[in-house]
């Protein structure tokens, strides 16, 4: 059923339903023309979300399919894929979302998570080959989630809080019987990183300080079941499990004690020895084997893009790949016989699509097209990597992206876009979302603000306990290094961004209240005080860490309310959205409605959007629309000002 949308804006003084206020074409396409470009091609909000989202990449045990998780139906839901023909087949017909976990290595049993109405209270459901479904997990405020197969595939794991809502503890469970057996009851506040294919050793991982963490294994064959630390260290340093050896005799861990950026080492379970396997000139995001070993899969974060290596373990050598439309591989996958392998391409103007490959052959087959077919791809833009001097002349990274209709005779409007975290990343790779601003003609300049990842752990430390202060500075000067531009009109530019993006948005507006002409805010902090105080139970394992950056709310709490938007709403005086999903357990609705209550007061523009049937994201297609229509409308109201104040 439609969700109604309200919409509250203070210049309209009404409140309206969102589609209402649209001022999009109903067409696929729009045709704009400018002095200095070639004939543009525009799309509604409408034909960029027909654009199909899809994820997972698990083969049956015959490996005549591939299961996946796609939103051509409006929500996630599960579905194999014929690795021949590319067919599917729906699994799955809930109201909420479906995520793919895996099939079962015997037979065509599937494992997947679902949570409700974005509560992030995710259950382990398997879906039986006769179509029903169980969940393993119940429980209204249990979260669980999947932990991997024994090899033989006669059990496996899963974690959940039942016991205690702050602490994930881990089962085993009979693949038959479905009955479960604790394993290891959490009291010590550890993560489980990974399980030996034998089921014998647990990998676990505790969260120290935001610099430093540590790696322990346990040994289920002990009686004791204490578990060992692997990673004694001095100076700070971050250790975390990535996966074990096919054997059972090793395990691979990632740690930047070694220089700016992760490694993965290896750890022999016999001797306690130490060794180097993989370095790179940036950060080693993770590895993975095959099932037999026969194959290493290994990705590197180079400069805000995953560059994915596969190595036959025999030869030592990187496989020699067939030709592929440009495009970055990703979630690499093999069959049970290593013959096949699964994976998907995704660039800035192509989403993911599945591929399926005969190892050695001279083509792959691509199974799915999910762009719109209505979208002509040379219409989307690609991004380029810009680095720009800050206050303090730090060097700062950003994805650009500039519209086709921009030229120095034809100056368009800009967004900074701020990723969430502390912390996050942005990325190239495919955004229906951006893509549709931009191909309205607006640049977006996604900016790497200090204290993001992807840097060296020295460039993500510098904004801790600095949030608000000098990671917005960065902000403000990406801001100046598109006024720089000359095709950029300078007095145009806006910010926006979601989670800790809202915030900075928020925090922009707030504190720097002449530097943008407009903010929005998607689903973001307002009030540190309140959202460091009632997050959610179950991530008490990395609170420390959590309080080591941001501050203990217990200390620091002057801090907090002095970089919180909300106690300084009236400073705000350019037009503001605010996106919010009900069910969001990191920040809660009550902020969001705080603070556009306290911009009303001020007379300035607002805009509310609440999504009563999401929580800290968007699940939803609909809703994606509805959201990616707002921002349109919003940004041509009061950035471009094709409209006038009431829309």
């Amino acid at each position: 059923m439609k969700k109604a949308l309200k919409l509250a804006c203070i210049s309209c003084a009404v409140t309206i339903a969102l589609a209402g206020c649209s001022q999009s074409n109903n067409s696929a396409s729009t045709p704009v023309v400018t002095k200095q470009t070639q004939q543009v091609k525009t799309y509604t909000a409408k034909t960029f979300f027909d654009t199909t989202s899809i994820m997972g990449s698990s083969f049956s045990p015959s490996g005549a399919k591939v299961l996946v998780s796609s939103d051509e139906s409006g929500i996630y839901s599960l579905y194999e894929v014929d690795a021949k023909t590319g067919d599917k087949t729906r699994l799955t017909n809930f109201e909420d979302s479906t995520y793919p976990v895996r099939y079962f290595p015997n037979d065509d049993r599937v494992l997947f998570t679902k949570d409700s109405g974005g509560n992030e209270r995710y259950h382990v459901y398997v879906r039986e080959v006769d179509g029903t479904t169980k969940n393993l997990t119940p429980g209204d405020e249990t979260r669980a989630s999947f932990a991997g197969f024994t090899e033989d595939g006669s059990q496996f794991f899963i974690t959940n809080n039942q016991r205690n809502a702050k602490f994930m503890d881990l089962y085993r469970v009979d693949s038959k019987t479905y009955k479960v057996t604790p394993v290891y009851q959490n009291t010590l506040g550890l993560d489980v990183g990974a399980i030996s294919p034998d089921g014998r050793y647990i990998a676990l991982s505790k969260n120290n300080t935001n610099k430093d963490s540590d790696t322990f294994i346990l040994d289920t064959y002990t009686k004791s079941l204490k578990p060992q630390l692997i990673s004694k260290h001095d100076a700070p340093a971050q250790y975390s499990p990535e996966t074990f050896s096919a054997d059972s005799k090793s395990l691979y861990y990632s740690t930047d004690a070694n220089g700016e950026f992760s490694q993965v080492w290896r750890y022999d379970l016999a001797s306690g020895e130490h060794s180097p396997a993989l370095k790179d000139d940036w950060d080693v995001s993770f590895i993975y084997f095959s099932k037999s070993g026969r194959y290493q899969v290994s990705g590197v974060n180079a400069d805000a893009s995953t560059k994915v290596t596969v190595i036959d373990t025999q030869t030592g050598k990187e496989i020699a790949m067939p030709t592929l439309p440009a495009g970055n591989l990703r979630s690499v996958n093999f069959s049970s016989d290593e013959k096949t392998m699964a994976f998907y391409l995704n660039s800035d103007t192509s989403p993911s699509n599945l591929f399926v490959w005969q190892v050695g052959s001279n083509q792959a087959k691509q199974l799915t097209n999910t762009l719109s077919k209505e979208i002509n791809q040379n219409d989307l833009v690609e991004s380029t990597i810009v680095r720009f001097k800050s206050f303090d002349g730090l060097e700062i990274p950003g994805v650009l992206y500039k519209p086709k209709q921009a030229s120095s005779t034809n100056k368009v409007p800009a967004l900074v876009w701020v990723h969430g975290g502390p912390g996050g990343q942005s990325r190239t790779g495919y955004s229906a979302m951006q893509q549709h601003l931009v191909n309205h003609g607006y640049a977006i300049f996604a900016v790497n603000n200090r204290g993001s990842s992807g840097y060296g752990k020295t460039f993500f430390h510098l904004d801790d306990k600095k949030h608000g202060t000098d990671d917005l500075q960065d902000i403000v000067y990406g801001k100046k290094h598109l006024q720089s531009l000359d095709w950029v009109d300078a007095d145009k530019i806006g910010i926006m961004g979601g989670s800790y993006g809202g915030f900075m948005t928020a925090a922009a507006l707030a504190f720097e209240p002449e530097e943008f002409k407009v903010g929005i805010n998607i689903f973001g902090v307002t009030n540190w005080v309140r959202t460091l105080n009632s997050i959610p139970p179950w991530w008490e394992s990395f609170k420390k860490a959590l309080y080591d950056e941001m501050g203990d709310p217990a200390t620091d709490g002057e801090r907090h309310r002095a970089i919180s938007p909300l106690f300084h709403a009236d400073n705000i005086t350019k037009p503001l959205m605010v996106i919010q999903g009900a069910n969001d357990p990191r920040v809660l609705q009550v902020e969001s409605d705080e603070l556009v209550a306290a911009v009303k007061a001020n007379g300035v523009p607002v805009e509310y959007v609440l999504f009563d049937d999401e929580g800290h994201g968007f699940s939803k297609k609909e809703n994606r629309i509805s959201a990616s229509n707002a921002y349109l409308n919003f940004l041509d109201t009061y950035l471009k000002e094709l409209f006038g104040p009431q829309g």
